[in-house]
């Protein structure tokens, strides 16, 4: 006997077959919000944290505490367009904007993500000979393997599943926290009331903060991320054609956008403050890499507090480098009107994956050329700082019109946020071209 079909039902994790009813309930509702917030500590943001707290000590902790609500706006307003219309970022564009703004948008973040990413696969090998010393190009092949099969290979609830499990990495520089000494009057003083000095070197790393915290290629997987998730939940349906689901779904996101971009700044600020309470208490101002980072942590902190910062580079890694290569892949499939994302499989969706496999396979060999990998970090900031620019005006303008998301356009306090968001990343992409040049 068969059970009648059923209509669409508001969106509730603990009902839904595909998650199961004995999952916590906050363990349903944390997903593509907590992935993003974790993969933006990725090991090029590790070494932006550090270099700014070996700089300038606890001074610029405050940057974290006010991008929070401006990262808070931003991924909730992407993930708000990927539910209401079921499409990503790049599908709204190809659907409602001109096709050039499309492609250079399209192009731009695919040339940052590449060197964002191979900068990331160069991290990680660093970070894994300290653990365990051995030739760099294996380990930058093993971990480019290693991103790539299990984009390929897995299911798409077990791929989430396992992406989640990776951002328990991020509590070992909380651990790191525990092992050294921190002066927490002086950081409670400069993360509540800023500090400001009008230099060529502070303006530079407030940039840095902002311009690592705040990247195109995040808005891009968190609207991606609901489009699948929708996909892996057939009760889900989009919001313009269920807007009975709209209630849960947007308080859900809320939810997961609010832990999983608090997670990506407290991580930051204990990096930050793990970094100016050793290192710049030291006289040790200049640090280059993350894997430099941890490696003079070892004399200065311990044995101890080292292995867990290199522990989480590998980790945040493991968990960022496929974020980078699928956002790309979903950019460029929407632009294209390809299929795309991990729940179809490799067959239904061979462009979309190839584009995985040949961005993680370029961000691979950038490790084997004379590129040098402090230099594209630079460059891919720069970019991501240009294009971040025009694509939040955009994103506001989409997230705005009734005709593209109903009555689930953004207004309030999420819109006046959203706005300032762009605001600030328009000072800063003009900052950064001022220090460029």
């Amino acid at each position: 006997m068969s059970l009648p079909d059923l209509p669409p039902q508001p969106e509730d994790i603990t009902a839904d077959p595909v998650v199961g009813p004995s999952k916590p309930r906050l363990l349903g509702v944390l997903g593509p919000g907590l992935i993003t917030g974790a993969s933006d500590d990725d090991p090029s943001g590790i070494a932006t944290y550090s270099q700014v707290g070996a700089a300038f000590g606890y001074g610029l902790s405050w940057t974290l505490l006010f991008s929070y609500p401006l990262m808070v706006a931003i991924q909730m307003i992407s993930a708000r367009i990927g539910r209401t219309t079921g499409h990503g970022i790049a599908g709204v564009l190809r659907k409602h904007y001109p096709n050039w703004l499309l492609q250079w948008v399209v192009v731009l973040l695919l040339v940052a993500n590449i060197i964002n990413l191979g900068a990331d696969l160069g991290a990680m090998a660093d970070a894994m000979a300290l653990l365990v010393p051995g030739p760099k190009w294996l380990y930058v092949l093993f971990f480019s393997v290693v991103c790539v099969s299990m984009q390929l290979l897995l299911q798409y609830t077990r791929y989430v599943a396992v992406l989640k499990w990776f951002t328990l990495s991020l509590f070992a520089y909380f651990a790191v926290l525990a092992v050294v000494h921190i002066d927490w009057a002086s950081l409670g003083r400069h993360f509540f009331v800023p500090h400001i000095a009008l230099t060529s070197d502070y303006l530079t790393a407030v940039v840095a903060v902002f311009g690592t915290t705040i990247s195109p290629y995040l808005f891009f997987w968190q609207s991606e991320e609901e489009v699948e998730d929708m996909r892996a939940h057939p009760r889900r349906l989009d919001l313009l054609q269920a807007p009975e689901q709209g209630g849960k779904a947007l308080h859900r996101i809320e939810i997961d956008t609010l832990v999983g971009m608090g997670l990506s700044n407290l991580v930051a600020l204990a990096i930050l403050a793990t970094t100016a309470a050793t290192l710049n208490a030291t006289g040790i101002v200049d640090i280059q890499t993350s894997a430099q980072a941890a490696q003079a942590l070892r004399p200065v902190a311990g044995k101890y507090a080292a292995l867990f910062f290199t522990m989480g580079i590998v980790g945040t890694g493991l968990l960022s480098v496929p974020v980078l290569g699928g956002s790309a892949a979903y950019a460029i499939g929407e632009a294209r009107d390809w299929p795309v994302g991990f729940t179809r499989k490799v067959q239904e969706a061979k462009a979309f994956y190839a584009t995985i496999a040949i961005a993680t396979l370029i961000g691979m060999i950038v490790n084997f050329t004379a590129i040098n990998p402090i230099a594209a970090l630079y460059w891919s900031a720069v970019i991501n700082g240009v294009v971040a620019v025009p694509l939040m005006v955009v994103m506001m303008l989409m997230v705005s019109r009734t005709d593209i998301m109903g009555q689930f356009a953004a207004r309030g306090w999420l819109r006046l946020l959203g706005w300032v968001a762009t605001g600030v990343m328009l000072v800063i992409a003009l900052a950064m071209l001022v220090t460029l040049f």
